[in-house]
């Protein structure tokens, strides 16, 4: 028996579907986490006393700082997904890009937008 070069196109939409359901999650994710840092009302601290306001205002600078970072990552990760549909696409998702084996269905379940078996990461 001679080994698969590639997903057939039932189990490529199988794929799709759970990338889209991801990256739709993962776009609310990112709308919410902008919406976070972008957020410049202060949230009511004029009437507190100064000491207060300037340690409140410190941890909101952090707390932006932190969803900064996360949207950031959240960015990337819908980047990756994206890139994902373009490979189910061109017929060439769920293919190691070291080996040219194929990356097994579970770890293609667990992560997505994976180009590499674990044996390959390694």
């Amino acid at each position: 028996m001679t080994e698969k070069k590639r997903y057939s196109d039932e189990e490529l939409e199988e794929f799709k579907v759970l990338i889209l359901e991801k990256l739709e999650k993962a776009r609310k994710e990112y709308d919410l986490l902008r919406a976070d840092v972008m957020n410049t009302d202060g949230n009511g601290t004029a009437d507190t006393s100064p000491t207060f306001k300037a340690l409140e205002e410190g941890a909101q600078t952090l707390g932006k700082e932190e969803a900064g970072r996360m949207a950031q990552r959240q960015a990337q990760f819908i980047s990756h997904l994206q890139n994902a549909l373009v490979r189910i696409e061109n017929k060439t998702y769920g293919i190691d890009r070291l080996t040219g084996k194929l990356i097994p269905k579970e770890r293609l379940r667990a992560v997505p937008h994976a180009t590499l078996a674990v044996d390959s990461k390694k």
